[in-house]
């Protein structure tokens, strides 16, 4: 049965002009910031808050790639949540926490994840956000947009081939110079 309430969120950190990395994977640039006086400034406890209203997440292979390397300087940013990685190889999971998935995404969705969670983040890559949104299995898409123009990278949308209206909900500026946007998926 499923869940009250079941929202599948698209999350990506993006420059201003649409890309979410440099073309050889980094993101030294998410570091940006700069000082906007009318702008929020979460403390860690309401960080932490909104941490834990995420029930699990979702990525790509190559983002998973990405997240273990950064996890040796940083740690884990998805700490001991469930975490499912999509991948076409097999792969071994670096923590009892993560499972490797390889197969239907609808299925994944509407038989394994909207009968026990609440709320679901994807949180990368560019082509499994398209997949994610060809298919319509998306609710929402937050955006955080840094103050920086990259000119060239990775794409946050790269060939979705299909118009998707979206319905803004929310417009959040914080005190780094970064603004997060969150859309509903309309799904009509």
């Amino acid at each position: 049965m499923a869940t009250d309430s079941f929202t599948l969120t698209i999350h990506m950190v993006s420059s201003l002009d649409g890309y979410i990395a440099k073309r050889d994977n980094s993101i030294a640039w998410f570091e940006t910031s700069c000082n906007y006086e009318k702008g929020i400034a979460l403390t860690d406890e309401e960080t932490a808050a909104f941490l834990t209203s995420i029930d699990c997440y979702i990525m790509g292979a190559r983002t998973y790639e990405l997240a273990v390397e950064l996890s040796k300087s940083y740690g884990w940013a998805y700490g001991d949540k469930p975490t499912i990685v999509l991948s076409n190889k097999p792969g071994t999971a670096h923590l009892p926490n993560v499972e490797m998935y390889s197969g239907d995404l609808t299925k994944l969705v509407n038989e394994r994840l909207k009968p026990i969670y609440k709320s679901v983040w994807l949180v990368g890559g560019a082509s499994v956000v398209s997949d994610f949104i060809r298919l319509k299995l998306a609710d929402e898409v937050r955006v955080s947009i840094l103050p920086i123009i990259l000119g060239d990278g990775i794409p946050f949308f790269n060939h979705i081939d299909q118009e998707q209206i979206l319905l803004l909900k929310d417009v959040t500026p914080h005190k780094t110079g970064m603004v997060e946007l969150c859309y509903e998926m309309k799904k009509d």
